[in-house]
């Protein structure tokens, strides 16, 4: 597999921890932030442990959570925050080492329908806006269908349609899907999506 021109299936354990810290953030979906530390404490980490001058990580921490509409709230702990807002706090964090791909596992299973919208909305300025790729597993085939113009749907683990997400209309998931498209419509099944700039695109398993 080749990410930004390497072979990561080449690399060894160290060199891939590397490549990973340089290149890949990741969002998860239960967040992930230290409960003890402040939202702009979280953001600043992985610059500590790269061991950034402090007035460097927290003007990048700060500048970071200003994107994400979070700056008002940089000096709340995670459980001061909401569950969208956490999420925005770990978008921010993913950001601080000015990674080329964002990987974003799930990042609103948990979250309300305007938490999660907010999520979606920020991932799709980050891609648009910073040119950043990024990969988001999601359960709901209406986000897909509204944030991702292209659609990979996947079948046992085969590729069965690669096409406008608009498409995606409840006849040809029927025909993908058989009977298992109301689970999906219901957003009870996996769908993964993936923002490619400038493509943003969905991967249905």
């Amino acid at each position: 597999m080749t990410i930004e021109g390497s072979r990561i299936d080449r690399m060894r354990d160290a060199e891939l921890t590397r490549f990973r810290l340089n290149h890949i953030g990741f969002v998860f979906q239960r967040f992930y932030l230290m409960p003890a530390l402040t939202a702009i404490e979280n953001v600043e980490l992985p610059m500590a442990e790269a061991r950034v001058a402090r007035d460097a990580r927290l003007a990048r921490a700060r500048e970071l959570l200003a994107y994400v509409r979070l700056g008002g709230r940089r000096d709340h702990r995670p459980a001061q925050l909401s569950g969208g807002e956490q999420q925005r706090v770990a978008i921010a964090r993913a950001l601080v080492q000015h990674a080329r791909i964002i990987l974003a596992d799930e990042p609103i299973a948990s979250l309300d329908p305007e938490s999660a919208r907010n999520v979606m909305e920020i991932l799709t300025r980050v891609n648009r806006e910073r040119g950043i790729t990024v990969f988001v597993s999601l359960h709901q085939v209406q986000f897909a269908r509204r944030y991702c113009p292209r659609t990979i749907a996947l079948r046992l683990g085969e590729v069965v349609y690669d096409g406008p997400s608009v498409d995606l209309t409840a006849p040809l998931l029927r025909t993908l899907y058989g009977t298992a498209v109301d689970e999906l419509l219901d957003g009870t099944e996996a769908l993964d999506a993936m923002v490619n700039d400038p493509v943003l695109a969905a991967t249905m398993a």
